[in-house]
């Protein structure tokens, strides 16, 4: 474990950005974690860093409503940069005649993105407190970089939802968190923002709120927040305002620290989606046998009886194996080695459970999908369909509808599904998956679409 925080400490000294790194659903894990709190190796490693609990979330809104800058204050207010990087990016406001500092820059890293003062590509940023760390995805605010929306919120525990205060709920507030709904995402925050243009009016922050709250409960958010702020000028972010006397609640970043995250993994249906069979064949491990992966839904303990998926087979957890020694016990998201009592044979894809909590198998699944290509979805086109670790061929048996994210309708008479387009579809395997409802448990009820002749993700699917 050392010499991976060792090779992490010497990758991060500085916060990365990252761009065209797609994760969907935790399936192609990217994040490189810089350590930019701690000038020290022994101040890193005695800081309690490793215990802390990591907390994603994603940045959605229209163009200009200041996701990027919101960002941008969240890091330098939490003192998350450095001094050269604030100095960087002063200068190029100065260069660009702008009259203040434009923080925004911090994750605009594009040219073109800087040129047009709008965000294009997500930007993954770090950043840590003494409370908790975090990994934030600014997605665009654009309808044409829909999928980049889907890209930077598939993993994340928190949607912010930025609305300008001078024009309320707009269409892409809509589209925004109907996609947020969509991707299940358990805890959203409205933060109404630039509040200093319409002279921090608690009248103007009361419409929205009861606008958006009517809006939302269509679409069974479950955890629902608003903040009035100013992302340009800090209040509320990190700091309380002092010219919003009105508002007693929490700000962003304590709300960002404290909100419960222990209960959205689902705790009681025990899946483990096996990656990797761990043979070491050495003298001191010749008998060795475990079985790697991480925990993608409920508790395993020692002794536990389970099932051993596709074949059925039942026997009892032997051990549970980390790098730091044998736990009693693991749950969701721990990656952990089993080993089991009885020689089953077991290989990537396979699926170990609870006996009493059976995943469902099946060959026909229906999913709502967001279509990430340029080339349009084909009906009875053959795909490679990936879950979990299993991955198996596919073909679309039917497209049953579009959906019209803006007003929600579902559309029948247009069935061409097209880049940045959601429609609900049917696919048949070539082999079983065991599966769950994406509402039940967002690991084991996602899916992704690969192109067999060019290998790039074209969809990304949520089964229903």
């Amino acid at each position: 474990m050392i010499n991976e925080v060792r090779r992490r400490w010497r990758i991060g000294r500085r916060t990365a950005t990252f761009s065209r790194r797609n994760t969907f659903f935790g399936f192609a894990q990217n994040d490189r974690l810089g350590f930019s709190n701690f000038t020290k190796m022994e101040e890193f490693s005695n800081s309690g860093y490793l215990n802390m609990d990591l907390l994603r979330f994603t940045t959605a809104g229209s163009v200009d409503d200041g996701k990027s800058t919101l960002i941008g204050r969240l890091l330098y207010d939490s003192k998350s940069i450095f001094e050269d990087q604030y100095d960087a990016i002063k200068a190029s406001s100065e260069k660009r005649g702008e009259e203040y500092v434009n923080l925004a820059l911090l994750t605009d890293g594009l040219r073109a993105e800087r040129e047009q003062g709008i965000t294009i590509d997500v930007a993954y940023r770090y950043f840590a407190t003494p409370k908790r760390k975090f990994i934030i995805a600014d997605t665009p605010g654009h309808i044409q970089y829909t999928r980049n929306m889907v890209t930077g919120a598939s993993t994340a525990n928190v949607a912010i939802i930025l609305i300008d205060a001078r024009k309320g709920v707009i269409e892409q507030t809509m589209r925004h968190t109907y996609i947020a709904s969509l991707l299940g995402i358990p805890h959203v925050i409205v933060c109404v923002n630039k509040m200093d243009l319409v002279e921090y009016a608690k009248s103007v922050f009361d419409d929205i709120k009861k606008t958006y709250t009517a809006f939302a409960a269509r679409l069974g958010v479950l955890d629902l927040r608003f903040i009035p702020i100013s992302a340009l000028n800090g209040d509320n972010v990190v700091d309380r305002s002092k010219k919003m006397q009105w508002y007693d609640g929490p700000t962003l970043l304590y709300l960002l620290e404290t909100i419960h995250i222990g209960g959205d993994e689902n705790l009681q249906d025990a899946r483990f989606p096996v990656q990797y069979v761990i043979r070491p064949m050495s003298n001191e491990h010749h008998d060795y046998r475990g079985y790697g992966g991480r925990i993608a839904g409920g508790i395993f303990r020692k002794g536990d009886t389970v099932s051993v998926l596709p074949n059925n087979r039942s026997t009892r957890i032997k051990s549970i194996d980390t790098l730091e020694g044998n736990l009693e016990e693991a749950f969701a998201p721990m990656s952990v080695t089993l080993t089991l009592e009885d020689e089953i044979d077991i290989s990537r894809g396979d699926m170990i459970v609870k006996s009493d909590s059976l995943p469902l198998a099946v060959q026909d699944l229906d999913i709502m999908i967001c279509w990430l290509a340029d080339k349009k979805l084909q009906l009875n086109g053959k795909y490679t369909l990936k879950h979990t670790s299993k991955e198996v061929r596919c073909i679309v048996k039917d497209i049953r509808h579009k959906v019209n994210i803006s007003t929600h309708e579902e559309v029948t008479d247009d069935k061409d599904v097209g880049l940045n387009e959601i429609a609900r579809i049917t696919l048949r395997t070539t082999s079983p998956l065991f599966i769950d409802a994406y509402k039940r448990n967002r690991n084991t009820g996602s899916v992704i679409l690969v192109d067999e002749g060019t290998n790039v993700t074209v969809g990304a699917g949520m089964i229903i």
